[in-house]
């Protein structure tokens, strides 16, 4: 039997500043009747960008079917998210990649089961309708929507029913903390949050003005602030800006720690006075020279921030290359010391990840330490036991993150159990936090792990769960959050003792969720 086969091996849809790719292989029927089918893509709907699209259409029409005319599209919604979606929009695409230039259809809905009016006129061959949701900027972060196209309907009345396929239809809502062309912005990146005693949620970032490229760029430090679990953010603060001259003077890859006991916030970050990052740093201490490990802080839940100084003479060993911190957040350990997860780049360009601290609550910080492994850059550091450092490292060999422990502060590394074989990265920054949580009605330390799960690409952005302090990451005990193409860095802090968020990258945006803990740890 004839069949006629249109090969999308790799398609990629592309909408606002992310996108997705579709390998399937589509055929048209054979059989001559038409047929359409739908699939959801594995994304959150994020309140602020103007299209999410979440159902994705394909209607096949073989050669000998005549224009097709349809008119409706029969759609249902769940109740508990018709408060949140301002409309839902129909975007004809055709073979091509998503956009929002061929919008056929729009509609707000009121009940759960509801028509949109559209206007198509469909040839031959294979086409794509999306259907994009936008939200009510009042949407909350802990509903879900479920959509779904049950029919298409032509303009003669005749029915033709939509076969969903078994991908997830709910959808978990996010917010864009930041987008790309905000306040004029080229690009977000390096995301870090952390939760104050107070329950504020503070984020930081780099605000890269003019392209996506790393420092030595015109790249500033931003904060964004939020006082009710995630939902609204405030304006965004500048919180670390080195001067003129803008264009040579940047600082990025910002982390960001919570003191318990001072209830002082710190924010670290690199400082390139010239070219003085990765590259062109060399040897030293003075600004002049090498790259500059960077601190500011607040004392007031993050409303106001001291100047931007320099502890590079404290914690720089001048015989290395370059010497900053690790992206992401720090931690308070239970003895009250305060830890940067940090890297250095010695005499011979190697890197090593490796720690700071503070014993004395941020008034001195030491350093100087060699690190556990060779070609590691970006790392995050915990605390497992009372003394015991985990060392959470992103290594350049690719396939694996690599992991060491030290009960000395560093002095001395021991290569973890896991290291190197349990946790997939493609060479990119993770997030690793300790959380004390509610799990399935008990209260239990657990580590949670987010990153781009993949051994080669970015994207399949995940977190995991381990119930034994990281002994073990069970596959049970993960969730994919988004698995579109991306930036790959993510940043997580404990919200309360039911959720987790998650502040992570997009493509030159930054987006937020909450997800309670309970849905990424499986039943026991």
């Amino acid at each position: 039997m004839k069949r006629y086969v249109v090969k999308l091996w790799v398609v990629i849809f592309i909408f606002g500043s992310t996108s997705f790719a579709c390998s399937k292989k589509i055929s048209i029927p054979s059989n001559g009747e038409i047929q359409a089918t739908s699939h959801s893509p594995n994304v959150p709907v994020l309140k602020g960008l103007a299209a999410n699209p979440v159902v994705r259409i394909v209607v096949s029409i073989p050669e000998s079917n005549a224009e097709k005319y349809y008119r409706k599209l029969q759609c249902t919604v769940n109740t508990a998210a018709i408060n949140d979606i301002e409309k839902v929009d129909v975007y004809l695409t055709g073979a091509e990649p998503f956009s929002e230039t061929n919008l056929i259809g729009s509609v707000s809905p009121l009940t759960t089961a509801f028509d949109i009016p559209v206007t198509t006129h469909q040839q031959n061959g294979i086409a794509f309708m999306w259907l994009s949701i936008l939200l009510k900027p009042t949407a909350g972060l802990n509903s879900n929507i479920e959509l779904h196209c049950l029919k298409l309907i032509d303009d003669t009345g005749k029915e033709l029913l939509v076969k969903q396929d078994n991908s997830v239809y709910l959808k978990r809502i996010g917010v864009v903390i930041r987008k790309a062309g905000d306040d004029g912005v080229n690009t977000y990146r390096i995301p870090g949050i952390v939760t104050t005693e107070k329950g504020t949620l503070l984020s930081v970032y780099d605000i890269r003005y003019n392209s996506a490229k790393d420092l030595p760029e015109n790249i500033d430090i931003g904060l964004s602030r939020s006082t009710d679990g995630g939902t609204s953010w405030q304006p965004m603060k500048v919180i670390m800006d080195m001067g003129t001259p803008h264009e040579n003077n940047g600082i990025g890859d910002p982390a960001i720690l919570f003191d318990p006991v001072t209830k002082k916030i710190w924010v670290a970050a690199l400082w390139s006075k010239g070219n003085r990052s990765i590259a062109g740093s060399m040897p030293g201490l003075s600004p002049d020279t090498t790259g500059q490990f960077v601190l500011v802080s607040s004392a007031d839940d993050g409303l106001t921030w001291s100047a931007p100084y320099t502890i590079t003479p404290q914690v720089k060993n001048a015989a290395w290359r370059l010497f900053f911190n690790g992206p992401g957040s720090g931690i308070a350990m239970q003895d009250g010391k305060l830890v940067f997860a940090a890297q250095y780049w010695d005499e011979n360009k190697m890197p090593h990840s490796t720690i700071i601290y503070s014993d004395d609550h941020g008034s001195t910080w030491k350093g100087k330490l060699a690190g556990p492994k060779s070609n590691t850059t970006e790392s995050q550091v915990i605390e497992t036991t009372s003394g015991t450092l985990m060392l959470n490292m992103r290594d350049n060999r690719g396939a694996f993150r690599s992991v060491a422990i030290t009960n000395d502060m560093g002095k001395s590394w021991t290569e973890h159990i896991t290291s190197y074989s349990a946790l997939p990265d493609p060479v990119c920054m993770g997030s690793i936090i300790k959380a004390r949580v509610n799990v399935k009605g008990q209260m239990k330390d657990v580590l949670f792990f987010s990153n781009a799960n993949s051994p080669s690409g970015r994207y399949n952005i995940t977190i995991k769960a381990s119930l034994d302090l990281g002994e073990t990451w069970m596959p049970a005990n993960k969730l994919l959050i988004d698995e579109r193409p991306c930036y790959g860095y993510s940043s997580l802090t404990k919200v309360d003792d039911q959720t987790i968020g998650i502040l992570y990258e997009g493509i030159k945006d930054l987006y937020f969720m909450k997800i309670p803990v309970n849905d990424i740890i499986a039943t026991q």
